[in-house]
C-alpha cells in the first residue's frame, strides 16, 4: 500500500529519498523501493533542494542526472546515512535478541556469592552477552551509572526495585581455622565469643558491621574484637584459614571449605538466616533481551 509522505523540517528530511533517487536515476524506482508514491518522493527532494537552495538533479522527460551539486551531496551524504543506518541497526538487534553488554552493579563482599554459582554459567550459555561487573560497596543509582541492573542481598534493597530471587536463604556461619580452634576453648555460647578473635567487616560508611546471632525468635547483635577489618567476604574468610581469627560470612562460598576440613563452624544453633541474593532493578525501565535472558536464565537454574 502506498503511503502519504509527511514532509518534516529536519536535517535528515529528503535525504532517503535523495539517495535512492540517485542510486536508481529515476523518480519512479525510487519511490517503489521506498514504498511511497511519486509525487511524494519527488515532493521530499524539492524540500530538500529548497532547504539546500541549490538544485540536486538534472530531470529531463527521459532521465534524471545530478547537478555538481548533487554529486558533491551525494558523495558525503550516502556514506553518512549508511553509518546512520547501521547505528540503527545495531540499536535495533540489542532490542530484538540477547547481546551486548549486561552491566551490573554488585557489592565486593557479594562478588563470590555469584560468581560459579550465577555468572559462570550464564556466560558460557550466551557467549554474545558480555557480563561487566562494577563492584563496589555504595548503593550506586542504576539509571544514572548507566547499569542494567544490580544484585545485592535482599534486605539492602530499595522497596521501589523489582527484584528476582537468584538465590535461595542461607545462613551466616561463624567459622574458623581447625589450628585457631585447637589454640582456644571453643566457642559453644554467644558470650563465649569475648576470648576469641573475631575478625570484622567494614562498611562503606565506616561503621563496623556487628556479629548478628538467633536465639529463639530473638536476635541478638554481638559487638565483637579482633585482629582484623576487612571490607570483603575473601579477606575475612583467607584469614580465618589462615588462623587469624573467627569470621562471620555467608555460608555458599565456606561450604567446600568446611567440607575439606579447611573451616570449621561453630555456633551453628545461633546461625541467622539471610534473605538470599536477588536481583534488582527500576520498575519503569523496560528490560532488554540480554536482561530478560539472565533472568530466564536464574530461574531455569534455581528450578534443576
Amino acid at each position: 500500500m502506498k503511503q502519504n509522505f509527511t514532509i518534516k523540517q529536519s536535517a535528515l528530511d529528503g535525504v532517503e529519498a535523495f539517495l535512492s533517487v540517485a542510486q536508481h536515476r529515476s523518480f519512479r524506482r525510487a519511490a517503489a523501493e521506498l514504498g511511497i508514491t511519486p509525487s511524494a518522493i519527488s515532493q521530499a527532494v524539492r524540500a530538500l533542494e529548497a532547504r539546500m537552495g541549490v538544485a540536486l538533479f538534472v530531470r529531463t522527460t527521459r532521465s534524471v542526472g545530478l547537478t555538481q551539486a548533487g554529486e558533491r551531496f551525494l558523495s558525503r551524504a550516502k556514506p553518512a546515512f549508511e553509518e546512520l543506518a547501521a547505528a540503527g541497526a545495531s540499536v535495533r538487534e540489542l532490542g530484538e535478541r540477547p547481546t551486548g553488554l549486561l552491566r551490573l552493579a554488585v557489592p565486593r563482599a557479594v562478588v563470590p556469592l555469584i560468581l560459579q554459582s550465577v555468572i559462570m554459567s550464564f556466560c558460557k550459555a550466551y557467549p554474545e552477552i558480555e557480563v561487566g561487573i562494577a563492584a563496589s560497596e555504595e548503593l550506586v543509582d542504576l539509571a544514572a551509572g548507566g547499569f542494567d541492573a544490580g544484585i545485592r542481598m535482599g534486605q539492602f534493597i530499595d522497596a521501589d526495585m523489582i527484584v528476582v530471587r537468584l538465590s535461595q536463604p542461607f545462613p551466616l556461619v561463624v567459622v574458623g581455622s581447625p589450628d585457631y580452634l585447637r589454640s582456644r576453648t571453643r566457642p559453644k555460647l554467644i558470650d563465649d565469643l569475648r576470648g576469641h578473635s573475631c575478625l570484622r567487616m567494614r562498611r562503606p560508611n565506616g561503621s563496623i558491621v556487628p556479629w548478628s546471632f538467633l536465639d529463639g525468635n530473638r536476635t541478638i547483635e554481638a559487638v565483637v574484637s579482633g585482629p582484623l577489618i576487612a571490607h570483603d567476604y575473601p579477606t575475612l574468610i583467607e584469614a580465618a584459614m589462615d588462623g587469624l581469627g573467627l569470621a562471620q560470612v555467608p555460608s555458599p562460598p565456606v561450604k567446600a571449605r568446611i567440607a575439606e576440613g579447611r573451616l570449621q563452624a561453630v555456633l551453628t544453633p545461633f546461625a541467622p538466616t539471610t534473605p538470599g541474593l536477588f536481583l534488582y532493578y527500576p520498575s519503569k525501565r523496560q528490560i532488554m533481551p540480554k536482561l530478560r535472558a539472565f533472568i530466564d536464565h536464574q530461574s531455569k537454574a534455581r528450578r534443576r
